[in-house]
């Protein structure tokens, strides 16, 4: 049986030999492209100078101000006049007031039984907590005990601020709420005093020290059978309630 191709007309015959082919062009293109050298051409440069016309600059003229000169010094009379003095003057004698070792000092004797010295006695001020004797607040003389006349003392402060306190209108509509910390002395003669206040505003600080510098006079602490001052601190609280 015959083939039905024809082996002439087969196109992948001669394949290697075209790929070959072509490849040895390549090569030797891309061999011939290497070997070419390229020399730089010289470049001239020319250089334009532009000139330009003689520039003429207009002087302006100026004009020579005159001054007058100045008038001429007066001249020196001719005749000068000598006055005579008609009044005479007395000098005036400073005497020194200086003394100098020949002035003779007279001792001066000085009494000091007629000068009265007072003692100045230094205030002490004992904090509440460790006093000897507590102040005693009115009503708190039933007690015997210092623990109960501490406590009764306490309780007597808390109602006082209770039934003085005032909210001040402004911090009320301004919402100023806080605690104020007071701390003050009651003397030697059972009044207080130092208030010393520290808070959130100056209208809380001002209403808790009205309400302290209200209180009333009471028996003055005592330490060593001596009256002495009595620090006492409490804090007081600024609530709005809802």
């Amino acid at each position: 049986m015959k083939p039905k191709k024809n082996p002439n007309a087969e196109i992948g015959r001669n394949s290697s030999l075209y790929f070959m082919l072509g490849l040895t062009s390549v090569l030797l293109v891309t061999w011939q492209s290497l070997e070419v050298k390229v020399y730089e051409k010289e470049t001239s440069a020319s250089e334009i100078v532009q000139v330009m016309d003689e520039l003429k600059e207009d002087v302006p003229i100026t004009e020579m101000m005159r001054t007058t000169p100045p008038p001429p010094p007066p001249s020196a009379p001719d005749v000068i006049e000598i006055v005579e003095d008609v009044e005479e003057v007395e000098e005036t004698v400073i005497e020194s007031t200086e003394s100098s070792q020949d002035t003779y000092i007279e001792d001066a004797i000085v009494k000091v039984d007629d000068v009265d010295v007072e003692e100045v006695e230094e205030e002490i001020v004992v904090p509440f907590a460790v006093i000897e004797y507590v102040p005693v607040f009115p009503g708190c003389e039933i007690y015997q005990t210092q623990e109960e006349r501490k406590e009764c003392f306490n309780e007597k402060v808390q109602e006082h601020i209770k039934q003085n306190f005032n909210y001040p209108p402004a911090a009320l509509d301004m919402h100023i709420t806080g605690r104020v910390y007071v701390q003050f002395v009651i003397d030697s003669q059972g009044r207080v005093s130092g208030i010393e206040k520290r808070g959130p505003d100056r209208l809380l600080e001002d209403e808790a020290a009205r309400i302290i510098s209200s209180l009333p006079k009471v028996k003055p602490g005592q330490q060593r059978g001596k009256a002495v001052s009595v620090k006492y601190s409490i804090p007081i609280n600024f609530i709005m309630k809802q």
